[in-house]
């Protein structure tokens, strides 16, 4: 029972929000507990920090232990203090947060006995989370809406090679609104950070699309202003 748990005086926590995209939908990957405080409930990977580990490397081995997830290229996004955010005590959780390609697997393998499952959700399906970890995924999804506009983190999302229609569902997606679909592809043409690649789909039952790559090095040479959809172009 909860009750009998051993309380925290304070401790310090790591929590990851690791979003991927997949078939025109924003998932985050969730893990389901398998004890207490909030046994059988949806969380992030999370986990206490030992006393004689760094936060970075409490991150990795946590990420690890419940998803089986490792090397990852995690960042740090804030520090959630709240003195009743952890039922057994006064637990301060640093989060952080990923954007991988996704492929195919649905479901990942803890090696550790506090989860039961890690597994790929729907950000658009996602329900409450246990402790704050709601909060926590919505101070997430607002960081990656602001960058999108001035960072190319849609293609940490998008396969290697894509199309365009799956840049512009990613766009739509993450900033909640539909996009003209011309002007949306005259505007990242225009960027000049697109390569059109000399293939289309394979293996799908309507008109091949052409396939196209992120060119970051050419991006990192050109482009050193906001990506903003709502403006005339790249500036000077």
């Amino acid at each position: 029972m909860e009750q009998d748990l051993p309380k925290f005086d304070s401790a310090f926590s790591i929590d990851c929000v690791i979003f991927g995209f997949e078939a025109g939908e924003l998932k985050i990957l969730l893990i389901e507990r398998s004890a207490e405080p909030f046994k059988d409930w949806f969380a992030l990977p999370g986990n206490i920090v030992g006393h004689d580990e760094s936060i970075d490397d409490g991150a990795k081995r946590i990420l690890y232990e419940l998803t089986g997830l490792r090397n990852m290229p995690i960042q740090q996004l804030h520090t959630f203090g709240g003195v009743n955010r952890h039922p057994l005590g006064r637990v301060v959780t640093v989060a952080y947060f990923a954007l991988i390609r996704l492929t195919g697997q649905k479901e990942l393998t803890p090696i550790t006995e506090y989860a039961r499952k890690a597994f790929w959700h729907p950000v658009k399906e996602l329900p409450t989370l246990a402790f704050d970890h709601t909060e926590i995924f919505q101070t997430a999804f607002r960081r990656i809406r602001r960058r999108l506009n001035y960072q190319p983190i849609a293609f940490d999302l998008l396969p290697e090679k894509f199309t365009l229609t799956q840049l512009q569902s990613l766009y739509e997606v993450i900033l909640d609104k539909q996009l003209d679909k011309r002007n949306f592809r005259k505007k990242m043409l225009s960027y000049g950070f697109l390569k059109e690649l000399p293939e289309k789909q394979k293996g799908v039952s309507y008109r091949a699309a052409k396939l196209y790559k992120f060119d970051r090095r050419k991006y990192n040479k050109i482009f050193q202003n906001e990506l903003n959809l709502d403006a005339g172009g790249p500036k000077a």
